[in-house]
């Protein structure tokens, strides 16, 4: 697909004002320069297409395109750009197990190993906040118990959350739930006894598993997923840190 003759002269112009080698000379430059995903739902899948061109004096051939970090799929790109050639990159990104602002990078590596990047940015919105993210289960023997309590409630404030955990989630921890209005004004001191509807949960461990490549690890990090009825596509997940003894 050939490109707008006005977007193709941005792209060259942008490229001799540039005082980068990176972009002066053997470049990919792509406009905008940084992909704006917007705003998306968590859980949410989207087709993205990047469109750029080949600002360098010489023919560039793509050995492989990945995304750097998580949720990139199905990408397609042409394997050679000539010099002054236009260049889409199309690839599928899967916005589960992320929240808040995000700022990814797509990389394309060239048969001569040089790297060239794009960059994109967005904020994935999620239905259900939590309180706490992460929690320290301290030197853990297998067996012993650890117990975290902490609050959940609806990002728009106006209903009480439903959740449970994951399947997988539930083979390791339980978790325990009472219904509680939450102070949320400072998210450093969340109070019960305000007006939004929220959780009061307890997440407690079974018996951590020492297994597969943990075996090898004397670092505990343990993904623990819930998930809602209400939002099937909402992902959100704790995390579980600490040391096992030996």
């Amino acid at each position: 697909m050939a490109m707008n003759n006005k977007i193709l002269k941005t792209l060259f112009a942008a490229a001799l004002t540039c005082s980068t080698a990176t972009f002066a000379v053997d470049a990919i430059l792509f406009v905008p320069e940084v992909y704006p995903i917007g705003e998306v739902n968590q859980g949410d899948t989207k087709h993205i297409a990047l469109k750029g061109a080949n600002v360098s004096q010489k023919e560039i051939t793509l050995e492989n395109v990945m995304g750097q970090g998580i949720g990139m799929s199905n990408f397609k790109y042409p394997s050679k750009i000539a010099p002054g050639g236009a260049i889409n990159i199309e690839f599928d990104m899967d916005f589960s197990g992320m929240e808040g602002p995000i700022n990814a990078m797509v990389v394309m590596v060239g048969t001569d190993g040089k790297p060239y990047t794009a960059s994109l940015e967005g904020f994935v919105k999620t239905p259900l906040f939590f309180g706490e993210k992460m929690f320290d289960a301290g030197y853990y023997a297998k067996g012993e118990k650890r117990e975290w309590t902490f609050y959940v409630w609806e990002t728009d404030k106006k209903a009480r959350p439903e959740l449970s955990l994951d399947k997988a989630s539930a083979k390791e921890f339980s978790i325990k739930t009472k219904p509680v209005k939450l102070n949320v004004d400072k998210l450093d001191e969340i109070k019960e006894g305000g007006t939004v509807p929220g959780l009061k949960v307890t997440l407690t461990t079974k018996g951590l598993k020492r297994e597969g490549w943990e075996l090898k690890q004397k670092s505990i990090r343990k993904v623990v997923s819930f998930k809602s009825k209400k939002y099937p596509k909402a992902t959100p997940e704790v995390l579980v840190v600490g040391y096992w003894k030996d």
